[in-house]
């Protein structure tokens, strides 16, 4: 029975309903334990791909993830999405016709996790180029030709003996050297660690390293460079390094070009790593903070308290730290802005009450009768805008700040020795706390406009930057002091084997703004399908010497077949003064910016899509290099010059399937002339023959294994005599040190053996990691340098043997 605008409810109507309500909860909890199964076992990537050359989106490219049947291709937007990926670790692959094909290793995809990244494309430029080339940024780019090498993120973070440095893993590549050991600052084919052009985001950076050495060896600088860059481990996202033969956008410095990027921050998930090893700790996050921005943030701490204990070196307080933070906005589809902000402050001490009785000042890495009290940081803070204005052009505006602020405090005991210069009694004898002092404090406001457009068979990019600089430079010594080092003719009385300094001479104070601008154009042309020219000009207006400057470049490349091309570049280089010399002119002499005259000539075979070889021989002349008439003054001059030719040859197998690896070897040879009656000498990093092998090898998900073996001819050192008792007084025995040769003899060979083992556990929520590294496993010891000791005539190495870390990782 039913009434009119009601229901007539049924003893059946209710068993019925009450059967479809357990049917329906039953069907909601299985679809609810269905789906919190698949959540709990899969992820999602989600992959931005843009046009490397424009910066224009990219419809209908091929993403897909090598050995599975998951893939997308590319919106309207550049945007492709994978769901549903069970957790593990991937290659993606991009292709699109008419452009490189591109892998990414080692995708981690985390469970309830979205990876994301958004990866350039370049377009190709030869159509007989039919071979598969697996591209990374920047390589394989007619605008780069000769000379041009890049890491992933994983390269970097797998090479063996790097502990994840950038600068270290440089130090494999052809052409390229260092001071090997505790030093990590790379000099590049027949030059110094201060004369390459270092790129962060855009931004220009003096410097890279932690504890550069300013003021050792007498308060001059010390060319073996700094010990570690001031970036953690997978902070990096990708490198492009040249190895001379750059383009005319890069300037103010001759001898490299090395470009870093910041990772950018994951925009659609947050996960969190932390790094704990032998040295310190790093911690990073990164992901978004609202719909249009993400944030990668990190932050290292470092103490090598631990390890200069276990390796039972000298004592002393050495720790610096690196804090990072870069936010990434994605305005509107045209304008996207990035933020950077970096400070890296650095404390290394040595007091006298880390000197121990017991202690012989001529052991390796003894310290000798040296103190130090070091306070320095660099800040960096940055903003880049990128507005894509049409469809072939974009422009990027960067603005920046940076300052560098060091304080360096040398002193000096003399404490009582034996016979053999063991320490009996380290109150004895002179002390003097701080004896020499070094300020330099710089601030830089810069800014730079770099536009690019393309056309049918060529691209344009123009530019300008201008910045000011104010430079606050103070070196001070305190009191007369004695010198025991000096080069033959050096002093005014030949009959006396020391020399007096006087801090009139020494002292220095610089304390002005300057202000530098330049300008630049570069053409990338492919004028047939086998040619393509890099032609492009400079100009450069240094502040502080007052000087105005043009720089020719050309580079080239011609196609012979599918594989084989033959590259070339030349141009002029002009290199800013280093401000410490600049700012240290106590005869108030002027001085001007050095030249270089460069010429590059190679051959590239493409054995396959992942294997290369590169041949390539080059020649540098050099003009008005800044040269130091002797040590007792701190006054230098432009009358030196100089010559460095060489060849390279490598074999690189990039990182695809289970391993990767490159052989390397290179000859070079590097002339100096002060023009003082010295006569034509070896540079510092005359290094004839150098010798790289470096392979890596994954069996399975869960284990990696890296080895690098290095080998290169020693490092030139100065020839000398030592002269006994030199001040005729037995109860204040002093030796003297005459330099009869500059860089007359060589250290022994440098040989290393790296090795690295990483253990991975994927577990749902994140990863495990568990590695070891270790630094030269023989433990050769390694000179460096080395620096003679007054009151023993002999000297102490400074250099590294065995040099282990070991740690574990976490990624949530």
């Amino acid at each position: 029975m039913e009434k009119k605008g009601k229901v007539l409810i049924t003893a059946k109507n209710c068993t019925t309903r009450y059967y479809n309500f357990k049917k329906l909860i039953a069907t909601a909890l299985c679809g609810m334990l269905s789906f919190l199964g698949v959540a709990q076992t899969v992820g999602s990537c989600k992959i931005k791909v843009v046009d490397e050359t424009t910066k224009q989106p990219l419809l209908g490219v091929n993403i897909h993830l090598e050995n599975t049947t998951l893939g997308t291709v590319s919106d309207t937007l550049g945007y492709g999405v994978i769901n549903n990926i069970p957790a593990g670790m991937y290659t993606i692959s991009l292709s699109y016709l008419g452009f490189q094909t591109k892998k990414i290793n080692d995708v981690l995809i985390s469970v309830n996790k979205t990876y994301y990244a958004e990866i350039e494309l370049l377009e190709e430029t030869s159509s007989l180029n039919e071979v598969t080339i697996r591209a990374y940024r920047n390589e394989n780019n007619p605008a780069t030709p000769v000379s041009s090498f890049s890491y992933a993120r994983e390269e970097i973070y797998r090479s063996p003996g790097a502990q994840g440095d950038i600068m270290r893993a440089l130090a494999t590549l052809p052409g390229v050297v260092s001071s090997g050991s505790q030093f990590s600052a790379i000099a590049a084919r027949g030059q110094g660690t201060r004369d390459n052009v270092y790129m962060v985001d855009d931004i220009p950076m003096l410097e890279l390293s932690h504890l550069e050495a300013e003021g050792f060896n007498s308060g001059f600088n010390d060319p073996n460079g700094g010990r570690f860059s001031i970036f953690a481990p997978r902070v990096i996202d990708n490198v492009q390094f040249q190895n001379g033969g750059f383009s005319a956008l890069y300037g103010r410095r001759s001898s490299s070009y090395l470009g870093l990027n910041i990772k950018e921050g994951n925009r659609e998930s947050w996960s969190f790593s932390g790094q704990f090893d032998l040295l310190g700790a790093t911690v990073i996050a990164d992901g978004p903070v609202s719909s249009k921005t993400s944030m990668f943030a990190s932050g290292r701490y470092q103490n090598f308290g631990l390890l200069i204990n276990l390796l039972g070196e000298q004592k002393a307080s050495i720790s610096y730290g690196d804090y990072i933070v870069k936010t990434t906005t994605q305005l509107n589809p045209k304008n996207k802005l990035s933020l950077v902000a970096m400070y890296n402050p650095e404390r290394p001490v040595r007091t006298i009450d880390d000197v121990e009785i017991g202690t012989n000042i001529n052991d390796d890495n003894s310290g000798g009768t040296t103190l130090y009290d070091h306070r320095g940081n660099k800040l960096l803070l940055g903003i880049n805008l990128r507005t894509l204005l049409n469809s072939d052009s974009y422009l990027k505006n960067v603005l920046y700040y940076r300052s560098s602020k060091v304080d360096n405090h040398f002193g000096r005991f003399t404490p009582a020795l034996d016979d053999h210069g063991v320490i009996i009694n380290v109150n004895a004898g002179r002390y003097d706390k701080d004896l020499r002092s070094i300020k330099n404090d710089q601030n830089e406001i810069g800014y730079r406009a770099i536009y690019t457009k393309r056309f049918n068979r060529l691209s344009l990019t123009a530019g300008i930057d201008a910045s000011t600089i104010h430079l606050d430079y103070k070196r001070n010594l305190k009191s007369i002091d004695t010198l025991y080092t000096f080069r033959s003719g050096e002093l005014e009385n030949p009959s006396q084997y020391f020399q007096v300094l006087n801090p009139i001479n020494y002292n220095a104070h610089f304390n002005k703004t300057g202000f530098n601008s330049s300008g630049y154009i570069t053409l990338s042309w492919n004028t047939f399908k086998l040619l393509t020219l890099n032609p492009g000009i400079r100009y450069d207006y240094t502040g502080f010497t007052n000087q105005h400057s043009i720089s020719p470049r050309l580079s080239g490349s011609i196609q012979l077949s599918q594989k084989n091309s033959i590259n070339f570049a030349t141009g002029v280089y002009y290199q800013d003064v280093a401000y410490a010399n600049l700012a240290g002119q106590s005869l108030n002499g002027k001085l001007k910016n050095e030249k270089s005259i460069q010429s590059i000539l190679g051959y590239k075979l493409q054995l396959s899509n992942d294997l290369k070889l590169v041949i390539e021989g080059w020649y540098k002349h050099f003009n008005d290099l800044v040269v130091q008439p002797n040590q007792f003054q701190s006054y230098f001059t432009n009358n030196g010059g100089g010559y460095a030719y060489g060849s390279d040859i490598s074999m690189t197998k990039r990182l695809s399937k289970n391993y990767y690896g490159q052989i390397s070897y290179s000859y070079m040879q590097s002339k100096r002339n002060d023009h003082y009656g010295l006569g034509r000498y070896d540079d510092n990093f005359n290094i004839p023959h150098t010798i790289s092998l470096m392979g890596s090898y994954k069996p399975n998900d869960k284990w990696i294994f890296s080895g690098k073996f290095r080998y290169s001819t020693g490092r030139p050192t100065d020839q000398y005599v030592v002269h006994s008792n030199v001040l005729n007084d037995s109860d204040e025995l002093r030796f003297a040190q005459e330099i009869t040769s500059i860089n007359g003899e060589r250290f022994p060979n440098f040989v290393s053996i790296d090795l690295r083992a990483d253990y991975n556990m994927l577990t749902n929520w994140g990863i495990l990691s568990a590695f070891v590294d270790i630094v030269n496993v023989a433990d050769r010891f390694n000179i460096n340098t080395e620096v003679f000791l007054p009151n023993t005539g002999k000297v102490y190495n400074i250099g590294f043997g065995i040099f282990p870390t070991f740690g574990v990782r976490i990624e949530l």
